[in-house]
């Protein structure tokens, strides 16, 4: 059985282009999530799902330099692209993560799969069904046989688009179960994610803070920095995310 991380990257972001090679404490925001990806101790490997398109070679050698898999397809059939790169390199299980969440760390993800372990009669394991994580602490995991199947019959452009959509937005076909995170750490809040240049700087600030005593730093300890310095957390609050439908 073979569990990976699939994380979906391109350059050509619409509202922050370039985002993931963006600076954090001295190395490529992709480059930060690929190390905190690699602390899992579920992870059999690590595929960054890219595009054909020439902008994209960057994103190649940067995963050629981290020693990690890559796979290049369609940029805008999103799912099309992360089935492909899952089956590609033998995924049982796909751990969804994308790009623009480079604060993530191992024991969200490894709390989630975990769920999916414990219970494998589950379709679809997420933190996001009811979100008590903070945004850009997304992370999903389902079986790759059952997205080769939504890829092989749903055309619904959002779903192409949103890979996991279609499984939870059935709860009558595939049994789903959302992990809730633990009471402190309960933020919906807080706006961690990398889509524009006001989350950039919150996200800088954090790095630029907790990597240099711990490059292991987790969400506890984020969590504690912005309680601490609020101000930082109210930098990019006034930003609207944007939804799936």
């Amino acid at each position: 059985m073979k569990i990976n991380a699939i994380v979906a990257t391109r350059m050509t972001s619409s509202r922050l282009p370039g985002k993931v090679l963006m600076d954090l404490a001295g190395k490529p925001a992709l480059v930060r999530l690929i190390e905190r990806l690699k602390r899992s101790r579920y992870l059999n490997e690590i595929v960054i799902a890219t595009t054909v398109n020439k902008t994209d070679d960057i994103v190649v050698e940067t995963a050629k330099s981290q020693n990690v898999k890559y796979y290049r397809g369609s940029e805008e059939d999103v799912l099309k692209r992360t089935v492909e790169a899952a089956e590609a390199h033998d995924t049982d299980f796909i751990v969804q993560i994308t790009s623009d969440c480079p604060l993530i760390d191992s024991e969200t993800v490894d709390r989630i799969i975990e769920r999916m372990l414990e219970q494998p009669y589950l379709h679809y394991v997420g933190n996001q069904l009811v979100r008590t994580y903070p945004l850009g602490f997304s992370v999903e995991i389902f079986r790759t046989r059952d997205l080769r199947l939504v890829e092989q019959t749903i055309s619904d452009p959002s779903v192409r688009e949103h890979v996991s959509l279609y499984f939870y937005e059935h709860p009558e076909l595939y049994k789903l179960s959302n992990v809730e995170a633990p009471h402190y750490l309960r933020h919906p809040e807080y706006r961690l994610t990398l889509d524009s240049e006001d989350d950039y700087q919150v996200i800088k600030n954090i790095y630029e803070e907790l990597y240099p005593a711990d490059p292991a730093f987790s969400l506890y300890d984020i969590t504690r920095y912005l309680q601490q310095n609020p101000k930082i957390q109210l930098m990019n609050q006034h930003i609207q995310q944007k939804k799936a439908r």
